[in-house]
């Protein structure tokens, strides 16, 4: 089984679609994943820019934020979703990843409006629930599948109300696995010690859509956000978790995605090599053993 590496264009925030694609393209990688903001001339211009490429599209990044608490701000996330599930079937992928939302009481944090005395996070999550309910049939109409992205619980208040994957995993469980999945991202997820069991239960409820690593780095950065670092740099044991996730039955695109100032600013062509060395270095043994026991 030969996992194919992925660059996730958070990794390298400063650059152009065209020229995310051409570094891509350049390292000899075969797929990309998006963040939105980049497809200023359309998904359909993207796709047919990444396709020129010889590259696919692994996942678009993000949809979600669905915990407003009030009619308008919940009409508006759900046009938004609409909106990043017929871009994310222009480009090809039938991967959404998910950031369900904070609370809220700190939806100013990132931005946005919220009421700042509401901090029932238990109601947050019923509401993404709500709204998931509401998506799903469109997903399903244009064959994409949400993921459900558990974020380390430092971001509870204000990206994401689940930190967990059996919380992600209960979440999905309403519906079919071909149109709510989840994540497993190395970041958010090492320090969980239910891990193994979850990564297990996604597998068998066949919901695990996608892999994404990095490492987790100390000192927390200044931007909480910017603490994820180089595969090999923190304390993620890639080993056990790459392992969990290929005897799942993963056999994906594996995707990179670092936030983290020295990183993104640096070289492109630099953490393109570097995250192939550590890729096949940390990540690719596990995953083959795995699949190879299967």
């Amino acid at each position: 089984m030969s996992f194919e590496l992925s660059l996730n264009t958070g990794t390298i925030p400063n650059l152009s679609l065209d020229e995310a694609i051409r570094y891509t393209a350049e390292a000899g990688l075969s797929h990309i994943g998006l963040w939105r903001h980049l497809l200023v001339d359309g998904a359909e211009a993207a796709a047919k820019a990444v396709s020129a490429a010889g590259l696919s599209v692994s996942s678009l990044c993000r949809g979600g934020f669905l915990t407003s608490s009030d009619a308008e701000g919940q009409a508006a996330a759900l046009e938004e979703n609409r909106e990043a599930i017929r871009e994310a079937a222009a480009l090809g992928t039938g991967e959404l990843i998910m950031v369900v939302g904070g609370l809220p009481a700190a939806a100013h944090v990132l931005g946005g409006t919220g009421d700042r005395a509401d901090k029932d996070v238990a109601a947050a999550r019923a509401r993404v629930a709500d709204r998931l309910a509401e998506l799903v049939p469109y997903a399903a109409e244009h064959g994409v599948r949400l993921v459900l992205e558990a974020l380390h619980p430092m971001y509870a208040a204000d990206r994401a109300v689940l930190s967990t994957l059996d919380q992600a995993l209960d979440l999905a469980a309403p519906h079919a696995p071909a149109t709510v999945g989840v994540v497993v991202d190395t970041f958010h997820v090492w320090w969980d010690p239910r891990l193994a069991q979850a990564i297990t239960r996604a597998g068998i409820e066949g919901r695990l859509a996608s892999y994404q690593v990095c490492d987790f780095n100390l000192p927390i950065a200044s931007d909480a956000l910017k603490s994820r670092g180089m595969m090999g740099d923190g304390y993620v044991d890639f080993a056990s978790i790459s392992l969990a996730v290929a005897q799942a039955g993963y056999t994906g695109p594996v995707e990179v995605e670092i936030f983290n100032e020295e990183i993104n600013n640096q070289d492109p062509a630099l953490t393109l090599a570097t995250m192939k060395e550590r890729f096949e270095q940390l990540v690719l043994p596990s995953l083959q053993t795995a699949s190879a026991l299967v």
